[in-house]
């Protein structure tokens, strides 16, 4: 069973996707969503009828002091929506704090041209996020 990783954001959210044995993490892609939940939901549904999948991990954007914000209540609500729509599959959470930061280091390593960095950021975000918990679970 794979796990889905999951970078919610305002109007992106980042997909990534581990193999059956939940070793190694690879980007999917990046919905553009605009607001619209429905768009990432439907998108989440097709994974699931392409792929065996447990586990949604989400990104919990915790502020950098570790307080909750806005984001953190936002993406809570997604999760509900998650719960709500697919109630056979578990969902963690892990503290998403500079993924974004690493994205962006990993894609200037790469030499990632700059127009593309925007469409991309997110789905390298949810790698890091899953292979948070990937590497929380193999310890």
């Amino acid at each position: 069973m794979r796990s889905l990783g999951i970078d919610y954001g305002d109007s992106r959210v980042g997909l990534a996707i581990s193999d059956e044995l939940n070793i190694t993490a690879q980007g999917i892609e990046t919905v553009h969503h605009n607001g619209n939940d429905k768009i990432v939901l439907k998108r989440i549904e097709e994974l699931l009828n392409m792929y065996e999948i447990s586990t949604f991990v989400v990104g919990m954007p915790i502020n950098m002091d570790g307080t909750s914000g806005e984001r953190v209540e936002i993406t809570k609500k997604f999760i509900h929506k998650l719960k709500c729509k697919f109630n056979n599959i578990k969902i963690e959470t892990v503290d998403e704090r500079l993924t974004t930061v690493q994205a962006h280091k990993t894609m200037n390593f790469l030499n990632i041209d700059s127009s593309k960095k925007k469409n991309i950021v997110d789905t390298i975000s949810a790698v890091y996020i899953l292979e948070t918990y990937m590497n929380k679970q193999s310890h």
